[in-house]
């Protein structure tokens, strides 16, 4: 179901002002104005209605020939474009994707072009190569020169590893280039952004009249990722780009890394013809249009896998969160093939897909040799018979080492897929390693989840059997975080930044529950912040098509009522819809799967009571199954209320939660 409507027309918008060329695009619906202008340079501006969203902001690459894109450019031809598509997403928060625009493609000499794109939600421009010979990029200049006294929310690299030069092997930011791509966010002046720290993206900034634009990049291939840091007392945000690196060894967490010893004075290695990644700044007038954002998945290269029927997306059992805390069985619980029987059992009995066997299940960092306690061929066909599969955790060093063999070994297994862990880096080497890992884990009918990673670009598009990343601080925090950590503002912040990007491997579904006051980190026995209604709610707040049901067997089989309604929920979606929220304070999603709504809320540490409007059910009948938060949840964190009620007729609802509460409904027909 795709339908495209191409318009071009040549120069006819190009503006001479003496030796200077001035391009202006509107947006489909006008609100949102690009203009771009070319100089000696190729500088840009963005405008929303009567507000400056960007003021003029320089674009260019240098390369190690002395050449550059961008840089004292000579325009060959100019086209414009009104594209009008609608993309098939199988594996998504929708069935289908809106991609819909006004386009600007620059060709200049000497074999380069800059495209840019306009959107109702934003403006996104990249760079393409038109060479026939191969090169390298020194440098890119991506500037964002945003209007002054805007502020933002940075996630900032969690260490510093500041010297002063960002290229090369001297005076680098490489501490802060070998880290987790996990933060809480600073809401700050970006004039008083610390010039030694770097900030991952996706990054907010926050206009005037409430306007918010979202920083982030999309179709991240054979590429380095990009940083952002502010080096002076401006509002302005600069591109950093980790060099290539040099020599690597086997390092970091239990040498299940690969660290970069030295890097080149580069940072990417281009073959000719190259696409490179888009820059994006998503456009919000209500905070709530971020968190269903399309802008990634639409930029994005489509889908390159021929057959995605083996793709299964679903929840899992999961036993790394709960450190295998089984109680009232018979057996030992711990790496053992009783242990993951059990919870093949357990995910059988409430219809879940997989289980996840983590950490500890081969010896040191030797993929290939299973510890003596597991015979996975076993459970393997345990699973089977119950229809449940297995996925295996990894260390990117031992996989990265013969990801064709091991991929090729563990499906004749029947082992449905790996969640590998461990990158912390996005410079390109690691870049290509993730595509590599997609592409050849695919080949052999298995699905990916990229733990320890940075921020999803779009490779989920590419490669759909690339079902979820990480780059979140998600529960497993939780497990050793100390009480003054707030979980529970993240949670109403993230999903206005982070998951603008993709879907997120948060591993959300704990049974013991804290109020504010009675958080506190146990390891063995973990507990979350906020409310068990919190907990269920997040299976429809947090995007992600293959998730964790983190806690024990043991406390799920106590607590039927509230598994039987997770175990329920759909990873994917045909309709998503933002109905209100406000960052760091609340969210409220619905979402569709078939003739089935579930209506979602999550909440800050504040009580706030919430009218919504359902007039999107259309016309019939409905009733909805409930659950809230219960009278004392304040205090008792899992109390909680289920309750079946019939949707009023002027679709009006009303409901309150908790501090640190969440709210979820199933609508259906009556």
């Amino acid at each position: 179901m795709k339908r495209i409507i191409w318009v071009f027309f040549f120069t006819l918008v190009a503006f001479q002002l003496s030796a200077k060329k001035f391009y202006h695009i509107e947006s489909p619906d006008k609100m949102i104005s690009l203009k771009v202008y070319i100089t000696d340079k190729v500088e840009y501006t963005v405008s929303h209605g009567e507000d400056t969203v960007l003021e003029k902001s320089p674009v260019s690459m240098s390369l190690t020939d002395e050449t550059g894109f961008g840089v004292n450019p000579v325009l060959r031809k100019a086209e414009i474009k009104t594209v009008k598509e609608y993309i098939d997403a199988p594996i998504y928060k929708k069935k289908v994707v809106a991609d819909i625009y006004n386009g600007l493609l620059l060709k200049f000499r000497g074999d380069y072009a800059l495209e840019f794109r306009v959107y109702d939600d934003g403006v996104a421009y990249r760079f393409i190569s038109e060479k026939k010979v191969s090169f390298c990029v020194q440098n890119e200049q991506a500037v964002f020169n945003f209007p002054k006294q805007s502020k933002a929310y940075v996630a900032y690299v969690r260490e510093n590893g500041y010297h002063a030069d960002n290229r090369g092997n001297k005076g680098t930011f490489e501490e802060q280039f070998f880290k987790s791509f996990v933060n809480t966010y600073s809401y700050m002046n970006l004039s008083d952004w610390n010039p030694k720290r770097l900030a991952f993206m996706p990054l907010l900034v926050e206009l005037g009249h409430g306007k918010k634009v979202c920083l982030t990049e999309a179709d991240l291939l054979n590429y380095p990722g990009m940083y952002l840091n502010n080096s002076g007392d401006s509002d302005t945000l600069e591109g950093v780009f980790a060099p290539y690196p040099r020599t690597v060894k086997q390092g970091g967490v239990e040498n299940m890394q690969e660290v970069v010893l030295t890097r080149e004075n580069y940072i990417a290695k281009c073959e000719g013809r190259t696409n490179f990644p888009w820059r994006t700044l998503i456009v919000s007038v209500k905070d709530a249009e971020l968190a269903n954002s399309d802008m990634v998945y639409r930029l994005s290269t489509p889908n390159q896998l021929e057959d995605l029927s083996w793709i299964k997306p679903g929840k899992a059992a999961w036993e790394w969160w709960n450190s295998c805390s089984l109680y009232g069985v018979d057996f030992i619980a711990g790496i053992n093939n009783e242990t993951y029987k059990y919870y093949i059992r357990f995910a059988a009995d409430n219809n879940l897909e997989y289980i996840v066997i983590d950490a500890g299940w081969y010896k040191g960092t030797d993929i290939l040799d299973v510890v003596d306690e597991l015979d996975l061929k076993e459970l393997v066909e345990y699973g089977r018979e119950r229809n449940v599969g297995i996925v295996l955790w990894t260390g990117s060093y031992p996989f990265m080492q013969n990801i064709e063999k091991v991929c090729k070994h563990y499906s004749a297994i029947g082992i449905k897929g790996f969640k590998i862990d461990f990158m912390d880096r996005d410079d390109q080497s690691m870049v290509n390693f993730h595509y590599s890992a997609a592409k050849t884990a695919a080949k052999y009918k298995l699905i990916i989840d990229f733990h320890g990673t940075y921020k999803p670009t779009g490779l989920n598009r590419t490669c759909p059997n690339v079902l979820t990343f990480e780059a979140v601080q998600g529960l497993e925090h939780m497990k050793w975080a100390a009480p003054n950590v707030d979980q529970v503002t993240y949670d109403v912040t993230m999903p206005y930044i982070r998951m603008v990007a993709g879907p997120l491997d948060y591993t959300q579904g704990a049974m013991r529950n804290a109020s504010k006051r009675n958080y506190r980190p146990v390891n063995s026995e973990p507990m979350s912040q906020g409310t068990r209604c919190r907990q269920l709610a997040e299976y429809v707040i947090f995007e992600s098509p293959f998730s964790m049901l983190c806690d024990s067997p043991s406390a799920y089989m106590k607590e039927t009522e509230c598994t039987d309604f997770i175990a329920g929920i759909p990873v994917v979606w045909d309709t998503t819809l933002a109905l209100n929220g406000e960052i760091t304070k609340f969210l409220t999603l619905a979402r569709k799967k078939e003739n089935v709504w579930y209506v979602a809320s999550i909440n800050n540490w504040d009580i706030r009571s919430i009218e919504l409007d359902l007039s999107f059910l259309g016309e019939g009948n409905f009733k909805a199954e409930i659950f809230r938060d219960g009278l004392n949840a304040d205090k008792v964190a899992r109390d909680y209320k289920r309750e079946v009620v019939d949707i009023p007729s002027e679709r009006k609802l009303s409901f309150t939660m908790a501090p640190g509460g969440g709210y979820i409904m199933k609508i259906f027909k009556d």
